[in-house]
Formats: structure tokens, sequence, C-alpha cells
């Protein structure tokens, strides 16, 4: 027997456009509907979802503005390729060898996108609660912050900012407003400082203002917010980084190996 009021508290009170927009995005986004694939034509979705010409059309722009499907007048709608980013943590952490870029760099580019990363701020920041109590600092605090926009293709991927303790990072290239050749991995390992660890607190969240802005967001949407904190030896913090991408043009990936049990 179902609880009283349960069908009324789980009714879905979404329009019916953005409704027939998050079936569509998640056959999208699933696979069911591939890169260069048509959508179904207006009057498949019209019976389909009991809609009108114009509740269709609605959901089809809520779609165009996410950059997930394109459309000409007259032709049909179809699928963006590259409509998702996979992402790969484990890939960026190490240094790489003098002289090579960045591991973002070159794993946007063996993806066949064009990647850039534009440094906006660098200086001295007290940080968000959670990279604070990340990197062991005491309430006002202040750590070396690095914020930057990364793009895809000449469009908003991400926003970076990455907060180093103080100790470390003065004197150093971090505290300077140019791009580290190969990466903050690449110069924490020069300065005796390697990478040992990377621990990730991945999140959905509502996007901020700024979020919204920077990311040039095309509604409520969601963002994936990560917060990386990497170690070195004996278990010192030594960078923590929160990391906000559009929910619905990424994926994070993981891969773990089983070991022996306990």
């Amino acid at each position: 027997m179902s609880a009283p009021g349960r069908d009324v508290e789980h009714e879905d009170r979404r329009s019916l456009h953005e409704r027939i927009a998050a079936d569509l995005r998640e056959e999208i986004m699933s696979g069911d509907l591939a890169p260069g694939a048509s959508l179904p034509s207006t009057a498949q979705l019209k019976e389909r979802f009991a809609a009108s010409n114009a509740t269709v059309q609605k959901a089809l722009q809520l779609l165009k503005g996410e950059r997930l499907v394109v459309g000409r007048a007259g032709a049909a709608v179809t699928v963006r390729d590259h409509r998702q980013r996979t992402i790969r943590p484990a890939a960026y952490m190490a240094p790489v060898a003098e002289g090579e870029p960045y591991r973002w760099l070159t794993e946007a580019a063996e993806s066949g996108s064009r990647a850039h990363s534009t440094l906006v701020e660098v200086g001295e920041a007290v940080p968000p609660a959670d990279v604070a109590d990340a990197l062991g600092l005491s309430q006002g605090r202040t750590a070396v912050l690095r914020r930057q926009v990364l793009s895809i293709d000449g469009e908003p991927a991400e926003l970076v900012a990455s907060y180093y303790p103080s100790e470390i990072a003065e004197g150093t290239a971090l505290t300077q407003c140019r791009r580290i050749p190969g990466g903050t991995p690449t110069l924490l390992a020069a300065l005796g400082h390697p990478p040992r660890l990377s621990v990730d607190r991945v999140s959905a969240r509502v996007a901020t203002q700024e979020q919204y802005r920077l990311l040039q967001l095309p509604g409520d949407l969601p963002v994936l917010r990560t917060l990386r904190v990497v170690f070195t030896d004996h278990e010192r913090p030594i960078e923590a980084t929160v990391m906000v991408k559009a929910g619905h043009l990424c994926e994070v990936q993981y891969e773990f190996t089983s070991g022996p049990p306990d």
C-alpha cells in the first residue's frame, strides 16, 4: 500500500517542454541518440509526448541553447558532435617531461578538440572553508590563488581556482601572473613537492551567478563541482583546486583496480 500523498509529492511539476527536453537530453547523453543522429520529427515528438507543435519547438530550443543539438530551417535537428567531454582525473596529476605542454591540453588535442586556458587572477586570497580545511589552514589565513578559465573549441568549459600554501608558493612562479610550462604538477615536483596522491570530492550544484555568466550557461542546469586535494610525501597537502563544469556537457571517468581483501 502506498503512503498517503505519495503520488502528489513525486509529481513532476516542470512544464511539459522542460520534461520533453529532459527525456531527450538523457537519450543524447547516454548515446541512444548518437552524434550526428537526427532527432525524431516534430510529428513523432508531438505524438510521443501528447504535446502541441509550439511545446515541442520550445523543448528543442532548450537543447539548442545547451549546445546539445543543431538545427536549421527546413532540416532535421541533429545531435552535435563532441556533445559531452569525458574527464579523466588520473591523467592530469603526473608531471610532464621538460618542454611538453600541460596534460589537460594534450588530452583535449587527442580527442580532436582545441583547448585554451586563460589566466584571470593570481594573488593572495582567503579560500572557501572546505579548501582551507583541506589545506590545514586556520580561519582567516590566506593562500596563493591562481584562477583560470579553460575553453574547448572557443567555448568556456571549466572554471578552475587553485590554492597553494603560502610557504610553498612564495618566491616561485606560482605567484606570478603567467602560465607555468608543463603545469603546476611539473613545477611542484621541481620544487621538491612531487604529487603523490590526488583526492576528488565531486558534487552537483546549482550554478552561482558568476559561474552562470563565465560558463555561459543556457538555463537552470546543474554544474559539476570538484574539490581536488593533492598530497605530496608524508600526506602533506600542497594544492587544493575547485573545478566547475557545465554538468550537461561533461562526465567524469574514474578507473579502479581490485586489490586483495583487507
